[in-house]
């Protein structure tokens, strides 16, 4: 009986310490606060390109907005020495959570340096940020809360990208599935403008994708295109992503286009 009752003693501890290990295992490899390719919408809205632009009949040429998710992390740096070497815009729709929080004041560069900055996720927990309105808003307000210290007016800021996109699905496991509809309609009420993608990296996808498939990514998406929203991500995960910057840069310049931010982005005949 005794053998009986250490062996469920035994048991039950390896049970716990197995438990303990897993935990500790999700924790140490959990991404965080970052999109996943699974999460993110398959149609994104590429109709709101274009609410704050120059006057139609003055565009020509095409142009291109490089954009970053879910930084800043320890990779944003090494894509501002990028951008500064080849003398490029971009724009960087920003999180403020616990795995990043160190890296905020690289905000102050970003915004020194001539780039964007917009409004992503303080949290990025899709579960919280999409339970409701109200649980949104509450998400954005914090967000700006975090980066005040690093930003010139954290008010000013009127660029968002909801997380997943505006077109996301996952969001109604938790508001329903009007919550993207209400949302949208609140921003614009609110003065915020929303922003997709129509090119996308596909770097939040798992396994790390080498910079030449980031790049071909890109291109697929690019090539029969006159304005060009990139998605990309500017994590602690995205190293290839940075290795994959030059040449993505080269490429868009090859192919005649000129770059700018988010807010600054043409418009062309279609929204006359």
């Amino acid at each position: 009986m005794w053998a009986r009752i250490k062996f469920k003693i035994l048991l039950s501890g390896g049970l716990l310490v197995l438990a303990l290990a897993s935990a500790a295992a999700l924790q140490f490899f959990s991404p965080g606060a970052v999109c996943r390719m699974e999460d993110l919408t398959q149609v994104p809205d590429d109709t709101t390109f274009f609410p704050l632009a120059q006057p139609a009949d003055t565009v020509t040429g095409k142009w291109v907005a490089l954009t970053f998710d879910d930084g800043p992390s320890k990779n944003t740096e090494a894509i501002l020495d990028i951008l500064k070497e080849e003398q490029v815009p971009a724009t960087f729709f920003v999180v403020a959570a616990e795995n990043n929080e160190k890296y905020l004041p690289l905000l102050t560069r970003i915004q020194a340096e001539g780039h964007q900055i917009g409004l992503h996720s303080c949290t990025h927990k899709y579960s919280e940020v999409y339970a409701d309105s109200t649980s949104f808003w509450a998400d954005i307000k914090e967000l700006k809360k975090r980066i005040a210290p690093y930003v010139e007016d954290p008010q000013a800021l009127i660029w968002l990208r909801f997380i997943g996109g505006s077109t996301n699905t996952v969001s109604h496991k938790y508001g329903g599935s009007s919550i993207m509809k209400r949302l949208k309609a609140q921003a614009a009420e609110q003065g915020y403008h929303t922003i997709d993608w129509n090119v996308s990296a596909e770097d939040a996808v798992g396994g790390h994708p080498s910079a030449e498939k980031i790049l071909h990514n890109i291109t697929k998406d690019a090539k029969s295109k006159e304005i060009c929203v990139v998605l990309m991500h500017d994590t602690k995960a995205t190293r290839t992503t940075v290795e994959a910057l030059p040449d993505i840069i080269a490429w868009f310049r090859d192919n005649g286009y000129q770059f700018c931010t988010v807010d600054t982005l043409p418009q062309t005949d279609a929204q006359k």
